[in-house]
């Protein structure tokens, strides 16, 4: 496993540096992570018989749901997706066919193994890309007082329009030893930033067929695709660019990282993280949840419970990179369950999540410590985003204790919107000064409880008024 070996306290000190509060949340999912890495150090015959155990969150919007999911992934380094429950339709219906979040997350594991992977040899790609470009440079100065080569004639499709045969380039002489290196010693000190090279670009666009796939054929456009690539005339084509130096290092580094990295092997790794530190985070599970057992459009919804329950059970799922087994992926549902509890789901994908976990409301005293604690919060970020225009945003106390208490209120008075509300009030009370800092010079800008009370005041006494903009 490639995941850290934290211990369940360690984990959730971890995320106490993000969220706050959700003390029981956070000790249920970091039991569960510490579970997995368990089981990797258990003998291989009863390893497979050990299956995750799946949790559910229940508990109202913004109060850490998500959060704690997102955080999970990064502190595991596992392979994490997001999916909304309620984007699934019933098979045979328009919509996003439940398997496609395996292959989502299996694209998610092969972008976290490219990326190791290219780390790796970053420093051979970087001598290899400098090699190229010195060879582009120095022929760059020879070919200036050579006459142009004939162009290739152009191509369409799997058709050459013209007369048939390209120009053969002459490999370019090396320079002397004594010029190479003063060259060298000129790129590496940026003397040849101006100067252009030209060099070859892979083609993105395909002038010739553009594939429409339409939601729930993911699979099928992806063959499609393929298909038509191993075709003549369709295959992948390039262009030549002329660039800047500074850019063309760029580009041909990713090029020689590219040649340098396995791509077999990246897909069998990303392939074994998926299906052994897989995380797949299903939010509003409670959208697809029915009271209801006649007709109407209640059905459709236990019919996505039905279509998922093989998946959290444990199955093999098709992509084009292979097949892949879900029976170990962690599965983490999260809903609010306002009008629908967790009983209203069928019994046999209840049966598939046995540790639930209910998330509380947050109170006054939580929103004081959103707004001061975690290592992202909202007043830092408001902070360095003036910071930029000069202003020296200073949050007294005063002013914290009035924010968090008019997110409060807001909350009990209309919809329960969790921390989220803090992003409204934030706006609201500087506004004024987000839209007039770029027109005045350089000071601070300090607010206190009276300036919060001044500017909040107003709106909240107008229950019209606050329900639009708060």
């Amino acid at each position: 496993m490639n995941d850290r070996a934290f211990t369940p306290r360690e984990t959730v000190g971890e995320l106490d540096r993000y969220i706050i509060g959700q003390d029981k949340a956070k000790r249920a999912v970091a039991v569960a992570l510490r579970n997995r890495w368990r089981r990797q150090q258990v003998p291989e015959p009863l390893r497979d018989e050990i299956a995750p155990k799946n949790i559910i969150m229940i508990g109202p919007t913004g109060v850490g749901k998500t959060e704690i999911a997102r955080r999970l992934a990064k502190l595991a380094r596992a392979p994490f997706v997001k999916v909304e429950a309620s984007k699934f339709t019933e098979v045979g219906y328009v919509g996003r066919d439940v398997e496609s979040m395996i292959r989502d997350l299996l694209e998610a594991a092969i972008q976290i193994v490219q990326a190791e992977e290219v780390e790796l040899v970053r420093v051979r790609a970087e001598e290899h890309a400098e090699e190229r470009l010195l060879d582009m440079l120095a022929a760059g100065s020879r070919e200036a007082s050579v006459a142009p080569t004939p162009t290739p004639p152009p191509a369409f499709g799997p058709f050459i329009v013209g007369p048939s045969g390209q120009a053969e380039r002459k490999p370019p002489q090396r320079l002397a030893e004594g010029e190479l290196q003063a060259l060298r010693k000129q790129l590496r000190q940026g003397e040849l930033d101006e100067r252009e090279v030209e060099l070859e670009v892979a083609d993105q666009g395909n002038p010739f067929m553009t594939i429409f796939g339409n939601q729930g054929m993911e699979e099928m456009e992806v063959n499609l695709r393929d298909m038509l690539s191993q075709l003549p005339g369709f295959a992948s084509k390039t262009k030549r660019r002329r660039v800047k130096v500074p850019e063309a290092r760029k580009i041909l580094e990713q090029q020689e990282a590219a040649r340098l990295v396995d791509s077999d092997r990246v897909v069998r790794e990303a392939r074994r993280r998926t299906e052994q530190s897989g995380i797949v985070f299903l939010d509003e599970i409670d959208k697809v949840a029915s009271r209801q057992t006649g007709g109407g459009p209640d059905v459709s919804r236990e019919g996505v419970q039905r279509d998922l329950l093989p998946i959290v059970e444990g199955s093999t799922v098709s992509t084009k990179h292979g097949p892949v087994k879900t029976d170990h992926v962690l599965f983490i549902a999260a809903g609010a369950f306002h009008v629908a509890s967790i009983s209203d789901l069928i019994p046999e994908l209840q049966g598939r999540f046995p540790i639930r976990v209910e998330l509380d409301s947050l109170e006054q005293k939580d929103f004081v410590r959103i707004l001061t604690e975690p290592k992202n919060a909202l007043t830092r970020q408001y902070e360095a985003l003036l910071a930029t225009e000069g202003v020296d945003l200073k949050l007294e106390p005063s002013a914290i204790e009035a924010i968090a208490s008019y997110a409060f209120e807001a909350n009990q008075r209309a919809e329960n919107i969790g921390a989220r509300r803090l992003h409204t009030i934030m706006e609201a009370l500087l506004e004024e000064i987000s839209f007039s800092a770029p027109e005045k010079p350089p000071a601070p800008f300090v607010i206190d409880g009276d300036y919060v009370k001044g500017v909040l005041e107003p709106i909240l006494g107008d229950a019209e008024l606050a329900r639009y903009i708060l």
